[in-house]
This record gives C-alpha cells, sequence and structure tokens, in this order.
C-alpha cells in the first residue's frame, strides 16, 4: 500500500486534482525551462556543490534540450516517461573535466553501489571509487570504451515529489527523478539538430558517445549550483541553491 501510494504521488495523481491537467502543468514547465536551455545554447556547464563536485561538461554543438512530452509519429501528443522531472541533452564525449559525487546510491545489475565517485579527463574517466559496490562500479566503467564517458546531462529541480518523498526506490528510471544526474553510456541522437538523421560516423564526429550501455546516476544536492558559459564567453547562473535560476 505505501509502495502504491509512492507511485501515485510521484505520478502526480491524486484524488482532489485532475491527473491529466496536473500533467499538462507539469509538462509546460519542463518545456519552458527546455526552450530557455536552447535559446541561451550554452557551450558548456559547470557543476559545483560543497559535497565536492566541481564539473566541467562542454556541450555538443546544436545540442537539443529535451523534456516532458512529445509528439508521436501520429500526430498524437504524450508523455512516454511518468514519472519525469528532467531536461536532458547531449554532453561532448571528449569534454567532461573535474570531480562528480554521487548523491543517491545506485542499483547497477542487482547490486547497490553507495559514496562514489568519478574523476574525468578529456571525457573520459580516469579516477573512481565507492565505499560499497566498488566491484559493480568497475564492472559498469569497464564494461567498453563508451562505458567511461558520458552520455547525458540531465538537470531537474531539487522541489520535485521524488526528492521531497526521500524514499529509494532501487529503480534507476525511477530515482533518476529525484536530482541532476548524469548518464555513462550511450548519447541519445534526437538530443543533436537533425541527429535521428545522421549517420553513426556523422554523430561521432558531433560528439555522440557510443556504448553498450547508459546508466543513470544522481548527482543533484540542495546547494548545487551549475554555471552555464554561452558561444561568447558569458557565465549565467542556471542553479542555485539546488534549484532552477533562469
Amino acid at each position: 500500500d505505501k509502495l502504491f501510494e509512492a507511485i501515485m504521488y510521484t505520478s502526480r495523481v491524486s484524488i482532489d486534482k485532475d491527473p491529466a491537467e496536473e500533467w499538462k502543468k507539469h509538462t509546460k514547465t519542463l518545456e519552458d525551462h527546455s526552450k530557455i536551455m536552447n535559446d541561451y545554447n550554452f557551450k558548456k556547464l559547470h557543476f559545483k556543490n560543497q559535497l565536492g563536485t566541481d564539473l566541467e561538461v562542454e556541450l555538443v554543438e546544436n545540442h537539443i534540450w529535451a523534456g516532458g512530452g512529445e509528439n508521436g509519429g501520429n500526430g498524437i501528443y504524450f508523455v512516454p516517461n511518468i514519472p519525469t522531472e528532467e531536461v536532458f541533452t547531449m554532453p561532448h564525449r571528449n569534454g567532461v573535466n573535474g570531480k562528480v559525487f554521487s548523491t543517491k546510491p545506485l542499483n547497477y545489475q542487482g547490486n547497490l553501489i553507495r559514496d562514489f565517485y568519478f574523476v574525468f579527463k578529456d571525457g573520459k574517466v580516469v579516477d573512481y571509487n565507492a565505499k560499497e559496490g566498488y566491484e559493480a562500479l568497475k564492472s559498469l566503467v569497464e564494461l567498453d570504451e563508451g562505458s567511461s564517458r558520458l552520455g547525458e546531462v540531465a538537470l531537474i529541480s531539487n522541489n520535485s515529489p521524488i526528492s521531497n518523498l526521500n524514499i529509494l526506490f532501487n529503480d534507476t528510471l525511477f530515482d533518476e527523478n529525484a536530482a541532476c544526474h548524469l548518464a555513462l553510456g550511450a548519447s541519445f541522437a534526437e538530443c543533436v539538430s537533425n541527429g535521428e538523421a545522421m549517420s553513426v560516423e556523422e554523430l561521432e564526429e558531433a560528439g555522440l558517445n557510443q556504448s553498450r550501455e547508459h546508466v543513470d546516476f544522481m548527482i543533484g544536492t540542495e546547494d548545487l549550483s551549475i554555471i552555464g558559459t554561452d558561444k561568447n564567453g558569458k557565465e549565467i547562473v542556471i542553479f542555485k541553491d539546488g534549484d532552477f535560476a533562469i
């Protein structure tokens, strides 16, 4: 019963409100954030918090932020992922530098990984550790060439139903909606302009990462700051104290 209640709450379903209307409002918020991020067309993002995260993530040229709903091939608007709190895009596979700490446990292939970090240089993980689940983390990072690089960066307000509930579902597709996250492994072609029409070679040249895996891990905190740098070198505060500031 408690699990059912938690799933309904995080999926914005309640007796006193119309779920369809709640989702219309919510997806509009996500799409508004995507539009703002796309209009800025940032070159890179800088993540920092008191836990020790200090990470710069370069974005591919002509990247696209997405989130919320989309139109199917039949023209019908739908939300493919419920619950969802993220707007996301494609980092450049060679453009990630610095250190990032996890803020939620990661359930990978039935193994719980806790309190872990990654150090990136020129896009590749060059150092990592975990207080629990090190071998599982090692198997992820060393799975293939692409599993040691990022394929996604996602922004999520710290003030979200899953975050506020403070429950670990032990299911990444649920838990990822609790906090800003990154993903090791494959990128999404739809996150670069005209990406779905590009060849594999063209996508790789654009900066897309290829891998057999795509594993999200949470990095958001209530004190997370994110500074975006545009093509002219101007810095814009995107996140302050864990929430959108733009």
